[in-house]
C-alpha cells in the first residue's frame, strides 16, 4: 500500500475513527500507562514530536499527565488532523500544540525534540530500508538523549501458531464496531500491505536508524511497543579503525 493510499484510507475513517475503535480503548490506555514512566524522566517542559498523531489520543494523554509538555503533531491525513485539532481544542490543550499536515520528512521545524512517538505508523512501510529511513528521520530531529516510543503490529507470520494468534486478534477486533467485511479486509491487508515483523526484526530496524538501547516494553495481542534513545554522543573513530 502506497503512502497516498494509506492517507486516503484514514481520510475516510477520520470522522468515526474513535467511536469505531472505542471497545479497544483498554489496549491503548494500557500502552499509555506503560509509556508514562518513560516520559516522566524528561524535562518538565519537554517538546514531543508525535508522528502519525491521528485523532490526538496519545497527545491528550501526555498533555494531561505532563501539564507543561509541548507537542508537534505530524499527520498526513487532512481529515484526521482536523479531528485531532478539534479534540485537543475541546480538551483545552491545543494551545500547547503545533500541527503539521504532512510527513516527518516534510516537517520544516528542525528544532530538536526531547522525545518522539510513532504509534501504529511504521507498520505501513513494507519496504524495510524505507522503514529504517522513517526512523532515521525521527532520530535526526531529536536531541542527544532523546526518547523514542514506537508501537506497531508484530508477529511471526511463518510460525505454526500464527493462524490461531491471528484468529484470536481478529476476534478482539470484532468486538469493536467493525463489520465482518472490514475484518476480512484487515486480514488481507496483514498479508499484503502491513509489515508484521518479529520482535528482533523491529528492534534491528530501529537500531539501524541510529537509536540505542532498544527494547520492547509492552504487548497486547499483535500490538507491541518499543523504546530507544538517541545516543548522547557519536562514537569517534581512530585512524586504525577503533572506536571509543
Amino acid at each position: 500500500m502506497q503512502q497516498h493510499e494509506v492517507t486516503a484510507l484514514f481520510d475516510q475513517q477520520a470522522a468515526n475513527y474513535d467511536s469505531q475503535w472505542q471497545n479497544m480503548a483498554p489496549i491503548s490506555q494500557a500502552l499509555y500507562f506503560m509509556m508514562s514512566p518513560l516520559f516522566s524522566k524528561l524535562l518538565s517542559n519537554a517538546h514531543i514530536l508525535c508522528v502519525g498523531a491521528g485523532t490526538g489520543n496519545e497527545i491528550l494523554h501526555l498533555a494531561q499527565a505532563f501539564p507543561a509538555f509541548r507537542f508537534t503533531a505530524v499527520e498526513p491525513s487532512t481529515e484526521m488532523i482536523k479531528v485531532c485539532k478539534h479534540n485537543l481544542t475541546q480538551a483545552g490543550v491545543a494551545h500547547r500544540c503545533q500541527f503539521h499536515n504532512g510527513y516527518v520528512d516534510s516537517l520544516k521545524n528542525l528544532m530538536p525534540f526531547d522525545a518522539a512517538t510513532a504509534v501504529l505508523v511504521s507498520q505501513f512501510i513494507v519496504d524495510e530500508p524505507k522503514r529504517v529511513a522513517f526512523f532515521a528521520d525521527i532520530h535526526k530531529r531529536l536531541k542527544p538523549g532523546g526518547l523514542l516510543v514506537s508501537a506497531d503490529l508484530s508477529a511471526n507470520q511463518s510460525a505454526s501458531t500464527y493462524p490461531e494468534q491471528l484468529s484470536h486478534w481478529l476476534s478482539v477486533m470484532s468486538s469493536a464496531a467493525v463489520s465482518p467485511e472490514q475484518i476480512e479486509r484487515v486480514k488481507l491487508a496483514y498479508e499484503n500491505d502491513v509489515a508484521l515483523k518479529e520482535t528482533h526484526v523491529i528492534e534491528n530496524i530501529i537500531t539501524e536508524s541510529g537509536f540505542t538501547g532498544v527494547y520492547p516494553f509492552y504487548q497486547a495481542g499483535l500490538i507491541k511497543a518499543f523504546t530507544g534513545v538517541k545516543a548522547l554522543f557519536k562514537p569517534q573513530t581512530l585512524d586504525c579503525g577503533l572506536t571509543f
